[in-house]
């Protein structure tokens, strides 16, 4: 008989091998009864730091007879294991007419595009930036020389955004597919670890690995993937999407059954032509901010106490919020060991992000600290949200000098308005490089009070994180989407019959695992209409 077992507690350094004594001790059965142990879900527990500890979920077996007689006396924490949830699976009846068109290479795309190429329908995938091997190298090449590829950057290219992020996969949404998106994940070369951990992470090295390999298989299914291939225009009839143009060459379109747009979040431009078209786009919240960078081994004394350094505990996270007025201000895409990245997409503008590595050993933590925005506070219109966004990142990049470096200031001169001293304590890891400037100077005054009443509050809750030389480094803008391209109950825009908006770009997710979920959705939205040929 198949049973779990929750709120295993084992110290941070046991071996794994201990579970079995843990599940003895709930079921009180002899340990050699427990067989085929499998853990399922993995956490840590730090509040206590001279007893920090795993919580574990497990799966095991006993036999019936055991179950039978003893069942009685296991404790609460011990039950049957649950059935997975299934997926209801409807397949249409009407011939696929043409090919599903899905614009963008982002999570989203890539697992809308991966559903339907292996369920044998016929799908474009088109990427208006590169494969990831050529899109890393125009990306290092911004970094170390400051020439900017504007449409083969960490915002445009195969992967999306995340893959140039610490890949993290904690997801609030309660989707039975958020399983499936890990274990196709791991499929395409992801360490098994993702599947129990419950803040997994991928790192920006594996994950560009597990993008190449996901799109080989979409490919090897009977899948078309076209880079270098922006969507320019889509062509309609009757309110029903017909074709789409790419690259500006009507000669040339696409004729589609639907498309599924996963735009990301960069691609304004394809957002206002896509307005221009009629399609109904509404302002919605997001936040922004800067980038702060601390030494992680201060990260790690501050969590961890004296066991900082551990190999079993890693890097040590968190995640802060607090209130600024009426507003939220809070972490964001906290990068244990990891770097302040160049994220811009447009000439003219600086934008920041936070990266990490699989093996979260750099010399430096960093973290937006973003404040919210309310579509209220710049009037309301649909692309109010992203004109504020845009002159934030002009600002950004006339105050770092106009050469692509950002500007930073150490917490001490940010915090007392003071003017800004070099870097001591704490080394900016932003390239092309990061220079001492007065952030007050492109921060709007609500913004700029929020981050100091952020930074004022989480140096209550973590020691040391309003130490003098921290550096904050601007303009963090690319959190979450300032539009959502409208929708109705069948996951269609509201004014134009099978055009499908998914994903962060359309304002449906937020983070990589729930943009797969949206764009999985979809896909199989598409093939509860159409039959594959």
């Amino acid at each position: 008989m198949k049973l779990t077992a929750v709120n295993l507690e084992l110290p941070f350094n046991a071996s794994e091998s201990a579970l079995n004594l843990a599940i003895a001790a709930e079921t009180r059965l002899p340990a050699d009864r427990i067989t085929n142990v499998r853990i399922v879900r993995r956490s840590l527990d730090a509040r206590d730091k001279n007893d920090i500890k795993f919580i574990y979920s497990a799966v095991f077996e006993v036999e019936d007879s055991d179950y039978n007689k003893r069942s009685g006396g296991f404790s609460k924490n011990v039950g049957r294991a649950p059935e997975r949830p299934v997926i209801a699976e409807k397949t249409g009846d009407i011939p696929q007419p043409a090919p599903v068109v899905v614009v963008g290479a982002g999570p989203a795309g890539l697992f809308a595009a991966h559903t339907l190429a292996v369920r044998g329908y016929k799908v474009i995938l088109i990427e208006r930036g590169g494969p990831i091997e050529e899109r890393a190298a125009d990306v290092e090449t911004f970094w170390t020389s400051a020439k900017l590829d504007p449409e083969s950057n960490i915002m445009f290219g195969e992967g999306g955004a995340g893959a140039f992020s610490d890949g993290k996969l904690t997801t609030r949404i309660k989707d039975a597919r958020a399983d499936i998106v890990v274990e196709t994940l791991v499929k395409y070369g992801a360490p098994e670890r993702i599947a129990v951990d419950a803040k997994p992470h991928v790192g920006t090295d594996v994950l560009r690995t597990v993008v190449s390999n996901m799109r080989r298989a979409i490919e090897e299914a009977g899948g078309e993937v076209r880079f270098h291939s922006k969507l320019t225009d889509i062509i309609s009839e009757d309110g029903r999407v017909t074709s789409v143009v790419v690259n500006g060459r009507i000669e040339d379109d696409i004729p589609c059954c639907a498309v599924v747009l996963a735009l990301g979040q960069a691609a304004r431009d394809t957002c206002r032509m896509l307005f221009d078209r009629g399609v109904e786009i509404t302002a919605k919240p997001f936040a922004v901010g800067v980038r702060i960078e601390h030494p992680q081994s201060l990260i790690n004394r501050a969590q961890f106490g004296k066991f900082a350094g551990h190999p079993r505990l890693g890097a040590a996270e968190y995640r802060l919020t607090a209130k600024t007025g009426n507003r939220g201000v809070y972490t964001f895409c906290m990068c244990p060991g990891g770097f302040v990245v160049a994220s811009s997409s447009n000439e003219g503008e600086v934008v920041t992000n936070g990266m990490s590595y699989a093996a979260r050993n750099a010399e430096n933590a960093n973290s937006g600290i973003i404040v919210q925005v309310s579509p209220s506070d710049l009037g309301g219109e649909p692309f109010s949200g992203m004109e504020f966004q845009e002159k934030l990142e002009r600002a950004a990049f006339r105050l770092g000098g106009g050469d692509y470096s950002a500007p930073a200031e150490r917490v001490a001169d940010f915090m007392r308005d003071s003017d800004p001293m070099p870097f001591d304590g704490v080394k900016p890891t932003y390239r092309p490089q990061a220079v001492p400037r007065k952030l007050k100077k492109c921060l709007p005054g609500t913004v700029y009070r929020g981050i100091r009443d952020g930074i004022e509050a989480f140096g209550r809750q973590i020691h040391g994180f309003d130490m003098d030389d921290a550096v904050l480094t601007a303009v963090e803008t690319r959190t979450s989407s300032p539009i959502r391209i409208n929708r109705d109950e069948n996951g269609e825009a509201t004014r134009l019959k099978g055009l499908y908006p998914v994903g962060e770009g359309a304002g449906y997710a937020g983070g990589i695992v729930s943009a797969a979920v949206d764009g999985m959705k979809a896909a199989e939205r598409i093939i509860a209409i159409y039959k594959a040929q």
